[in-house]
């Protein structure tokens, strides 16, 4: 079978057509158009939930600066009753002091005093400690634990053991009252360079 010059001419256009029409079916710039256009609304509309995200935010800035003001009034309220010292130890010798003049003012004599730890207290505070020995009557004793409550300063009685006095005169009683009061963290020594004394 021998084919004429006008089927080989309709068979070469035929091979060009469907090589032109392939190439348009399968084109990928075509189909990424759409998409394109879809995108910038689907941008403009994400832009416009974020802008009113802002704008609710924003009109809740100034609630949450009075919040914030009226917390750090709390705040120093509160630590107004830190010791105040340039140092641990100057902190723990000035709550010494104070227990010193309550137990004079309760006219209590400190037969002896010790020391305690200086450590962290939290993440934000450190405490110091100290204790005395002293020999006194009950209702005494019960006023200077009352008076140590109702100092300014952040102390507590932490520690109270009591016993009975060697000499039995006018009902005395042996006490080794133990206090603690509350630093700022940056008092407290570091673990590397020297340990809690």
């Amino acid at each position: 079978m021998t084919l004429q010059t006008r089927d080989r001419r309709a068979l070469a256009l035929l091979g060009a057509a469907l090589f032109v029409g392939a190439i348009v079916y399968f084109w990928p710039a075509e189909s990424a158009a759409p998409k394109g256009v879809a995108t910038t609304v689907d941008s403009v509309n994400s832009e416009q939930k974020r802008l009113a995200r802002l704008r609710d935010i924003a009109a809740l800035a100034p609630q949450k600066e009075l919040a914030l003001k009226a917390v750090s009034a709390e705040l120093a309220k509160r630590e107004a009753g830190l010791i105040q010292a340039d140092t641990a130890p100057q902190a723990r010798a000035h709550l010494l002091e104070v227990l010193r003049r309550l137990c004079n003012d309760e006219a209590i004599e400190v037969r002896s005093a010790e020391l305690g730890n200086i450590g962290p207290l939290g993440d934000a505070y450190g405490s110091v400690s100290v204790a005395v020995q002293v020999e006194c009557r009950i209702e005494q004793l019960v006023n200077l634990l009352a008076a140590i409550a109702a100092q300014p300063e952040l102390i507590a009685t932490t520690d109270l053991r009591i016993t009975a006095a060697t000499e039995n005169k006018g009902k005395l009683i042996g006490a080794r009252i133990g206090v603690s009061g509350v630093i700022a963290r940056k008092l407290i020594p570091d673990k590397k360079g020297a340990g809690g004394a």
